[in-house]
């Protein structure tokens, strides 16, 4: 039995206006999803490597400081200089430079409106996870 990862989950303090950076920042498409402040996110359509869903809610409590203590995402994209601009515009911010792994691609870690951290990473040519 695979056990895959069946979707993720961002938390934020002001939904809409983490829900605004994603859609701005990834084109991403968010549903009302029960109550106040909780969406479905859709990231595009099923892809045979990678999640294609996902949730936003209301963070029930401060976000944590320090180190990270979750799961951090990875956020296949095209263009990682176009999606790192796209990042500051909606009033992200990217955490360091853009590192190259070799055979993989160039990845770079940012966090959202919210604080919380996540990477993009534009892959090699030909790399199963590349972003179409």
């Amino acid at each position: 039995m695979a056990n895959h990862i069946a979707h993720f989950e961002i938390f934020a303090s002001d939904v809409e206006r983490t829900r605004k950076f994603y859609e701005q920042a990834f084109a991403w498409r968010f549903e009302v999803g029960g109550p106040p402040d909780f969406y479905h996110i859709f990231t595009g359509p099923p892809v045979e490597h990678g999640i294609s869903r996902g949730l936003i809610a209301k963070r029930r409590g401060p976000a944590a400081q320090g180190a990270i203590n979750a799961f951090r995402c990875t956020i296949s994209v095209r263009s990682i200089a176009e999606t790192m601009a796209a990042i500051q515009a909606e009033g992200g911010k990217i955490r360091g430079s853009m590192a190259e792994i070799p055979d993989v691609g160039r990845v770079a870690e940012f966090a959202d409106t919210e604080g919380n951290v996540g990477c993009i990473m534009q892959h090699v040519p030909g790399h199963p996870f590349e972003a179409k």
